[in-house]
């Protein structure tokens, strides 16, 4: 009898942990992005993602380009999943350097959720009921929500609040519609 409950709480135990480590592989919360945290390095990547694809754009300092403005001047690393779903881009803080830890991390798959359920499917109700947005800051095709409890942007379509696409009014809070969705979402590391 002794046996089967220890047999029993230790595949509870498996089945809890990974339940658990599924869950947190696509968590999103301040400094922290799945597994990637804030100390992690852009060599640390082709650990954490041994089973998925990674395709690096490296910053070439050596290249005609650095004159260039239209260059980012950062390594970027996406992130396809097995089945080539775009999961992740990560920019590096320092080019070309594999101790580098991450400067932002873009999040394309909505499985990627905040401990609020907070993905790319959620609306503008979703954030503003469950964070603060610190600041909202018009581009020239989005409004941009500063929310410094997650160091995160997100953006949304200009579409989406019925403004001229390419005017810089400035937007308030108020202006942006319930149901208005997330275009862009990006955690930052510094």
């Amino acid at each position: 009898m002794l046996k089967s409950k220890s047999l029993l709480f230790i595949v509870f135990s498996l089945t809890l942990f990974i339940q658990c480590s599924k869950e947190n592989k696509f968590s999103i919360e301040k400094g922290r992005v799945g597994a990637l945290t804030n100390e992690s390095s852009i060599g640390d990547l082709n650990i954490v993602f041994e089973n998925d694809s990674i395709v690096s754009h490296l910053n070439n300092k050596d290249s005609d380009t650095d004159n260039n403005m239209f260059t980012s001047g950062n390594d970027e690393y996406i992130i396809y999943s097995k089945n080539g779903d775009k999961l992740l881009e990560i920019s590096a803080e320092t080019p070309n350097d594999l101790t580098s830890k991450i400067k932002s991390i873009q999040i394309f798959n909505s499985n990627y959720k905040t401990n609020e359920g907070i993905s790319l499917k959620s609306t503008f109700k979703d954030i503003n009921e469950h964070y603060l947005i610190n600041k909202v800051e018009a581009t020239l095709t989005s409004a941009t929500l500063f929310i410094d409890e997650l160091d995160a942007t997100i953006s949304i379509d200009k579409k989406d609040l019925g403004l001229n696409i390419f005017s810089r009014e400035e937007i308030s809070i108020e202006q942006i519609p319930d149901n208005a969705k997330i275009k862009y979402l990006i955690i930052w590391f510094n």
